[in-house]
């Protein structure tokens, strides 16, 4: 479970919630009783609070999580399989997509917080965050072969990135199930906690991230971004235009001056 109190869901189809803790946006998948599955309902409002934490000027970071016991089951399949044949699965032109496959692309880090069954759309979600924090009980599987369809929301190709070839396609092609040692060994999560943990400790990397410059860590992700969607090559050219915008920024002014008082900066995004 997470360390935030758990919310009784309102609606039989579920919700996502947000709210703001500081500087943090937080996005919460909330339907436990049906082991957080996704609905097309939920699948919009979660594009629409990525899309709100990306436009909130406040909001230097997110944090995802879900409410109960597990991160989610993936997919409500009899109810998301009407819309399955579209291209942007319930995600609007312009809005945020959670998978961060296509543009526009967020420019603000997130952290994710997983527990429980992480399936399917939960291993995707969480690979396309910045950093994922998992409790010890997790049980992770992209297990669409087993229904007969294909993992689209970016696991065929982040679990390849991550793991190497074989080592993904060892999960793709079988579906099966495997535990946070196989998950941190192959990179798809940086932390594992106990049970009940993970949403603060994901809380405290949140609010580490929220303390930076947030121009440089905008900078930093796009960067990354750029080195591997397009080339090592296309990053460095990057380099020197970037860090020119960044120098002429007052964060850069208040973190000299930070470093010369010996005092922790106060940064404005400016």
């Amino acid at each position: 479970m997470s360390s935030n109190p758990q919310i009784s869901s309102v609606h039989e189809d579920g919700e996502i919630i947000t709210r703001r803790d500081g500087e943090v946006f937080v996005i919460g998948i909330n339907r436990p009783a049906k082991y957080n599955g996704f609905t097309p309902k939920m699948l919009k409002e979660l594009a629409a609070a990525y899309t709100a934490f990306e436009q909130d000027a406040g909001a230097r970071v997110a944090l995802l999580y879900a409410e109960g016991k597990h991160f989610t089951a993936g997919l409500d399949l009899p109810k998301v399989a009407p819309f399955m044949g579209e291209r942007n699965l319930l995600v609007d032109p312009g809005q945020i997509d959670p998978c961060n496959n296509v543009a526009p692309f967020r420019t603000k880090p997130v952290v994710a917080a997983v527990q429980g069954i992480t399936y399917t759309l939960g291993i995707e979600l969480m690979l396309a965050a910045d950093m994922v924090v998992a409790a010890s009980d997790c049980r992770f599987s992209q297990l669409e072969v087993k229904r007969g369809i294909m993992a689209t929301g970016g696991a065929t190709i982040r679990m390849v990135e991550r793991a190497g070839w074989g080592n993904a396609m060892r999960y793709l092609l079988t579906g099966d199930e495997f535990n946070c040692d196989v998950a941190l060994r192959y990179g798809f999560i940086q932390e594992v906690v106990a049970p009940g943990e993970q949403y603060a400790v994901a809380m405290d990397l949140c609010k580490r991230i929220a303390a930076q410059a947030p121009l440089a860590v905008s900078a930093t992700l796009r960067n990354a971004r750029l080195a591997v969607e397009d080339s090592p090559a296309a990053a460095v050219r990057d380099f020197h235009p970037t860090q020119k915008v960044l120098m002429a920024s007052e964060d850069v002014k208040e973190g000299v001056a930070s470093f010369v008082e010996r005092r922790a900066a106060a940064f404005k995004g400016r």
